[in-house]
């Protein structure tokens, strides 16, 4: 067990601060909360030495359970619940407003329950087709290319907008305990540079993606005066090169956190370390030349069957070179699916090397939080 906890201790009194090459890092959006700001920051400090472990869903539902107050299937093998949560905007839209109501409150209860406790909240988006059926990936003869509706110009630009508003007015409602808004990690769009979701990029060109980008921070930061997100960029692993992962990227003035999912390179596909710690080594020097923060958005093996998959893998993955990643984050368990999960539960074969994940001093849980919202 850990014996140690993070008091930080922030350096600066203002929205910016100096990462290891002396860049200053800063939001884009100058109006943007204290809490937002002082997450920002805080985060960056602690990624010089540690990466907060994240787990996608942990706190609404896991293994074989849904719903239960203060449990997560992480908190069940360890004591504390992960540093970092993943929500997902999914539900906003798609369904009745009456569903979509309800999936909104649930949503938010479960961020106002991480944040009092002091953890993170990060946000995917599987956004279904706002223009055709097909859900959020792409099915051919079903799917409509909505990217070039939805921006501006578009047959369904003011859809979008009304779409967006919703998840605005969901913003302003995300209160603290303390009376405070929360600050959410907003990760849209994501895996773009594949062909699976309607936003992929063989179905839009680079400059509707970058409109899409660029819109859909515009309007909900200076149109809707949404200022607790911080914007992050998460393409798959489909690069080698900077070049190559910057080749939709909207451009520094739109992004805050730069990301990279990576199943592949982890186990699903193949065992290939170098090459994974490669990607993420790109991912963090660009973020460390633009005083911008990094993280490992996505990754995991589902159903972990490999016994030392987190010390072995991941862990020697984020430790091959020398790397700020602010967080990883690993992907759901589902309820009923006995093979789906890619965090260990209690008696999954792969608790005693999580255990020993847990209290390397470089991964940060929950409890391991102090003031990540303070000056």
């Amino acid at each position: 067990m850990k014996i140690y906890s993070i008091l930080i201790l922030a350096l600066s009194l203002n929205s910016f601060s100096e990462n290891a090459a002396g860049q200053k890092r800063s939001l884009n959006d100058r109006n943007a909360t204290a809490e937002t700001r002082n997450l920002y920051h805080n985060l960056g400090e602690l990624a010089k030495k540690h990466t907060l472990f994240g787990h996608q869903h942990s706190s609404e539902y896991g293994h074989g359970w849904s719903g239960d107050a203060d449990r997560s299937d992480v908190k069940s093998v360890i004591g504390s619940h992960p540093a970092v949560t993943g929500i997902d905007f999914s539900g906003f839209t798609g369904g009745s407003p009456e569903n979509s109501a309800k999936y909104k409150e649930k949503v938010r209860q479960s961020v106002v329950s991480t944040y009092d406790r002091g953890g993170v909240v990060t946000a995917a988006w599987h956004f279904p087709n706002p223009v055709s059926g097909g859900g959020f990936n792409w099915v051919d003869s079903v799917s409509l290319p909505a990217v070039s509706y939805i921006i501006p110009g578009g047959a369904a630009h003011q859809k979008y907008k009304e779409i967006l508003k919703g998840i605005g007015d969901w913003a302003h409602s995300i209160k603290g305990s303390d009376g405070k808004l929360i600050p959410i990690i907003f990760r849209p769009y994501h895996e773009f540079d594949g062909g699976w979701f309607w936003w992929g990029s063989t179905h839009c060109t680079k400059e509707e993606f970058t409109s899409l980008w660029r819109f859909t921070v515009s309007y909900l930061r200076d149109s809707l005066a949404v200022h607790n997100f911080i914007y992050a960029f998460s393409p798959d692993n489909k690069f080698n090169t900077e070049e190559e992962y910057l080749a939709r990227y909207p451009g520094d003035e739109w992004v805050d956190l730069l990301g990279m999912d990576n199943y592949g390179d982890m186990g699903r596909n193949q065992y290939d370390i170098p090459l994974a710690a490669k990607k993420l080594k790109i991912v963090s020097d660009y973020a460390v030349k633009t005083g911008k923060l990094a993280a490992f958005t996505e990754t995991g093996l589902e159903s972990i069957p490999n016994t030392e998959w987190w010390t072995g893998t991941l862990l020697k993955t984020m430790k091959t070179t020398d790397m700020q990643l602010c967080y990883v984050l690993v992907w759901r368990n589902d309820i009923r699916s006995p093979t789906h999960f890619y965090a260990p539960f209690p008696g999954q074969v792969s608790v005693p090397d999580f255990m020993k994940f847990y209290e390397d001093p470089y991964t940060l849980f929950e409890k391991d939080l102090k003031g990540i919202y303070k000056k």
